[in-house]
């Protein structure tokens, strides 16, 4: 099963036999408190920044969220889309809560953009999904609802199973959907990630869609952070995940390498381009603080 995300002029295509699609977490306020700044100054220029940034680190696509307390997002995030639209080719991930403001930034984005998200709460299904359907856009379900989220993966199975099937409802082909088996962190509980990554295995082989990770929480208040969340992503890229947001930056290695071993990287020509790309970044840092 293909998901189709566009831009005003690129294409990337998630499934589960090509390549892992990475989605730039970067530019969210959350814990980013010069992101927050700019935004409150209404200076982009700090967002155009990390979206170059990413870009030129291998994101497939931008995660955009502008959720700052005090901040009108209705106004802000379409602002934020169409500034982003001036500056990057990528396709949009749009992150928001907030049916309005997503209804508003559909309205500008261009191409077909990846809406963030919704859950298997009913008030979510019932505002997000029509805003989903009417922009023709696709959308990233969170295996959560009402009751919070499920400890064990058959009750993620059920609520994935949910919202596939309201989507559909709603006009929303199975492809469309991307399936978050959410993940907790294993400093809290040590079954988190296996809770995760039984419920990756499972959605994929009852419903054939494919599934998104976002890889941080995973080595919440853990040290050296990095180590666990390359290793759970090779995991869960092994079970059946075939898109991530997370800081390709710091982890871009991880998912091409991953790539490499799962034979979707044909003569590891993309890993291989990587691998040279940052040693000549690094060769250029290291001669540029030799003249320093």
């Amino acid at each position: 099963m293909k998901t189709v995300l566009k831009s005003q002029s690129q294409e990337v295509v998630v499934s589960m036999d090509g390549p892992i699609v990475m989605i730039g977490e970067k530019i969210n306020p959350t814990g980013r408190k010069k992101l927050a700044a700019a935004l409150q100054a209404g200076d982009f220029e700090y967002v155009k920044q990390q979206a170059l940034q990413q870009a030129a680190f291998g994101a497939h696509v931008l995660d955009v969220n502008v959720s700052v307390p005090g901040l009108d997002e209705k106004s802000l995030l379409p602002a934020v889309v169409k500034f982003l639209t001036a500056h990057t080719q990528l396709p949009l991930c749009l992150d928001s809560n907030n049916p309005q403001a997503l209804a508003a930034a559909l309205e500008v984005a261009p191409g077909k953009p990846l809406v963030n998200s919704v859950s298997g709460e009913e008030g979510k299904l019932r505002d997000i999904l029509p805003v989903v359907k009417d922009r023709g856009a696709a959308v990233i379900g969170l295996t959560m609802d009402n009751a919070g989220i499920p400890a064990d993966a058959e009750a993620r199975l059920a609520i994935a199973g949910k919202i596939i099937e309201r989507a559909a409802k709603a006009g929303i082909p199975a492809e469309d959907v991307l399936i978050d088996p959410l993940v907790l962190s294993v400093g809290a509980d040590q079954k988190a990630a296996a809770v995760t990554l039984q419920t990756i295995a499972l959605v994929r082989r009852e419903f054939g869609v494919n599934i998104n990770l976002g890889a941080s929480n995973v080595s919440f208040g853990l040290p050296d952070r990095q180590t666990v969340n390359q290793a759970f992503l090779a995991l869960a890229f092994g079970a059946g995940a075939s898109c991530v947001i997370t800081d390709a930056e710091k982890l871009a290695g991880a998912v091409l390498a991953s790539d490499l071993l799962l034979g979707r990287d044909p003569y590891g020509k993309r890993y291989l381009i990587h691998v040279r790309r940052m040693q000549a970044a690094a060769a250029a840092a290291a001669a540029g603080g030799a003249r320093g």
